[in-house]
């Protein structure tokens, strides 16, 4: 596929040939995958992929019709790979995260407090705390300064702390 063709389409001929066709193959592209971008995405793969290998010709409609529908599965194939392998580790009840707790255990209200924590300052308890990260390496990590890191940190043990302070009898 990375093979230069010998003797291009003139620009006159492959623009004509684009104007005449372009839109049913976007519009099939558009049919055959999830979203506008994937639909762009398979349309401009495509339309290389079947220049290349046309060889200096106009390739043809059927050709590059076939090859969009191949390039739409294969991309929802891609896509539904990634993202049944993305709930499996995003999952905390997958099989490697089993808490170990009683209804009235202490640990499990811990639990569920970090899981309602805001998104970023659950990030950098998890990186502080069960990652061992400085908040220098945090904050590089997280693209955020080094204050911010240490004041998400501090904000997030301080809703753990009146978490805790809740359950005491």
């Amino acid at each position: 596929m990375n093979v230069p063709p010998e003797k291009p389409p003139s620009d006159p001929d492959w623009q004509a040939w684009l104007d005449q066709h372009g839109a049913v193959f976007f519009l099939y592209a558009r049919q055959q995958t999830r979203s506008e971008s994937d639909a762009k995405d398979v349309f401009q793969d495509v339309l290389v992929e079947t220049w290349v290998k046309a060889r200096g010709t106009i390739p043809d409609k059927a050709v590059v019709l076939a090859t969009i529908r191949r390039r739409s599965i294969d991309l929802g194939r891609s896509i539904d790979r990634r993202v049944r392998r993305e709930q499996t580790v995003a999952t905390p009840e997958g099989s490697w995260f089993v808490p170990d707790f009683d209804a009235n255990d202490t640990r499990r209200h811990l639990v569920e407090s970090i899981q309602q924590l805001p998104d970023d300052l659950r990030e950098v308890l998890i990186l502080r705390m069960w990652g061992d990260l400085s908040f220098p390496a945090i904050a590089s990590l997280t693209d955020v300064p080094v204050p911010t890191a240490t004041s998400r940190y501090r904000y997030a043990l301080d809703h753990l702390r009146r978490t805790l302070v809740e359950l005491q009898p």
